[in-house]
């Protein structure tokens, strides 16, 4: 094998890596998007369910109190 086909050889070979690189970059790319906005609309569920859990202990703290024993005790 000549230096000129050994040379190419390693061409096509690192030239094939590169694209094999440049398919799992974009892929994991693609998979950090969607997690990071899977993340942010769960962060926003929560927030919203931690101002239902506030409103509904307000509404059950103003009515009958949660948190005493009853009398029979």
């Amino acid at each position: 094998m000549s230096e000129i086909e050994t040379l190419r050889e390693r061409i096509d070979t690192m030239e094939m890596r590169i694209a094999y690189q440049d398919d799992t970059i974009e892929t994991l790319n693609a998979t950090i998007t969607a997690q990071w906005k899977q993340i942010d609309m769960l962060t926003r569920q929560m927030a919203a369910l931690g101002e239902r859990l506030a409103e509904a202990e307000t509404a059950v703290g103003s009515g009958a109190p949660g948190n005493e024993r009853p009398p029979h005790y």
